[in-house]
Order: structure tokens, then C-alpha cells, then sequence
């Protein structure tokens, strides 16, 4: 005798649900352990990067807090006491505390005239290449300050020069010694030529602006021009004392 169509779909629910069952059953004989393992590990993962976090966070502000006791001593003019911390912080995994701490220690032998280790100090800094462009153009400028007596001409053109650019951020700084440099090697249209772009830079400081102006008159480029303008060459007007002779 055939079942009553509903009966039949009872019967069929039945099948498909056991089916179902079985399936899932299945599935967690087979991959219920992996299961488990991937999401343990996706929790320790979680954990073990917020841990770092934290840690990371309470490290920076350990390193912020030497930093500070060291600007501390140094403006107590107690060096000694900031040697130490600022010998740490030179070896911090940060690169911005690691920067400044070398910054700070060659600025404390600049103090003391020792113009050879704090050299050494900048010049690590500039070859420093996992620390940003700023640091390392700031730490070479610096760096061929403290030996430009020592130096060839030659050497500080092809050092400073890439960074002594209208426009750039060290045209001032670097451009001057570049320029001076020009005038060591008796190379006077390119040192006037320098001097006037450094004058015209509104970007520059002023004191380094005034002293360009004076050099650029000396060496006849009119440094009074437009910002802009391609620097002229003129003749220096004659002395008192040429007139009289005249």
C-alpha cells in the first residue's frame, strides 16, 4: 500500500536530516581538531599582538622618560649625568630616539670643542640609512661643519652640493659652505653665483642671507635681483682709493 503524501514527507525530512547529521558528524571526526588548532591560534596571535602593543607603548614612554632626564642634566649643566641614558638611547631599536640621542651626544662634544667625535657622532648618523632622509641630510650638514677646517675644498663641494639647491631646505646652510669652498678653489663665478641664489632664497635665514648678500656683492653678482632671477654679474664699483689714484 502506498504512504499518504504527507507521511512521505515526513519520512523524506527524516532522511535528509540524518543525512545532515551524519555529514556533520563527519566533518568534525575528520577536521574538527584542525579546526580547534586554527582557532587557538588566531586567539595567541591576537594576544601575542596586543601584548606587543602594550609592551612597545610602555618601552617608548620608558625611553621618552630617559630622554627627558637626560635634556634634564644637560640643562642643569651635569653632563656626566646624561651621558649614560643618552649612551642607551643611541642603541634604541626607535629610530627617533636613536637619532636624537646621537644628535644630543654630539652636541655635548661640540660644547667640549671635540670636533673629531662629534664628527664621528653625526657622520654615524648620515650613514645611518634606516633612519629618514631628514635626519641623515641634517647629521651630513652638521657633520662637515664640525670638520670643514680639516677638509679639501673639493671634498665638501661634492658632499654638500646635491643638498645646496634653490628651493631646498639646507640651501643656506650647506650652499655657504659649498660657496666658500668655490672660493678655496679660487673658483669665484661659481661661489658668487651660489652666494646670490643664497640671497635671494627667501627660505633662508636671514643672517645667512645678509652674509650672502655682502659675499655675492664682493665677488660682483647683484643679489638684490627678484626671487628667481638669474644672478648677473657686474663689475665692482672702484674704491676711494682707486679714484684718488686715478
Amino acid at each position: 500500500m502506498a504512504l499518504p503524501p504527507k507521511t512521505d514527507e515526513a519520512f523524506l525530512r527524516e532522511v535528509d536530516e540524518e543525512l545532515r547529521r551524519d555529514k556533520l558528524a563527519g566533518f568534525w571526526t575528520n577536521w574538527g581538531i584542525w579546526v580547534a588548532i586554527g582557532v587557538v591560534a588566531a586567539l595567541a596571535a591576537l594576544a601575542g599582538f596586543l601584548y606587543w602593543q602594550h609592551h612597545n607603548g610602555e618601552a617608548a614612554g620608558v625611553e621618552g622618560e630617559q630622554l627627558q632626564a637626560a635634556y634634564d642634566s644637560l640643562g642643569a649643566n651635569n653632563a656626566a649625568a646624561a651621558a649614560k641614558p643618552l649612551a642607551e638611547l643611541a642603541k634604541s631599536n626607535r629610530d627617533g630616539y636613536r637619532a636624537l640621542a646621537l644628535f644630543t651626544q654630539a652636541d655635548v662634544l661640540l660644547q667640549k670643542d671635540d670636533l673629531k667625535g662629534a664628527a664621528a657622532k653625526l657622520g654615524a648618523i648620515a650613514a645611518d640609512t634606516s633612519l629618514a632622509k631628514p635626519f641623515r641630510d641634517l647629521a651630513l650638514v652638521r657633520q662637515t661643519s664640525a670638520e670643514f677646517d680639516t677638509l679639501k675644498p673639493q671634498v665638501i663641494v661634492e658632499r654638500l652640493r646635491p643638498l645646496a639647491v634653490p628651493g631646498g631646505p639646507w640651501l643656506g646652510s650647506a650652499g655657504e659652505m659649498v660657496a666658500i669652498s668655490y672660493l678655496r678653489m679660487n673658483q669665484r663665478q661659481q661661489a658668487g653665483t651660489l652666494f646670490g641664489q643664497i640671497a635671494r632664497d627667501t627660505g633662508v635665514p636671514e643672517t645667512i642671507r645678509q652674509r650672502a648678500v655682502q659675499m655675492a656683492g664682493v665677488l660682483g653678482v647683484d643679489a638684490v635681483a627678484s626671487t628667481g632671477a638669474t644672478a648677473r654679474v657686474i663689475t665692482p664699483a672702484a674704491s676711494n682709493e682707486d679714484t684718488k689714484a686715478q
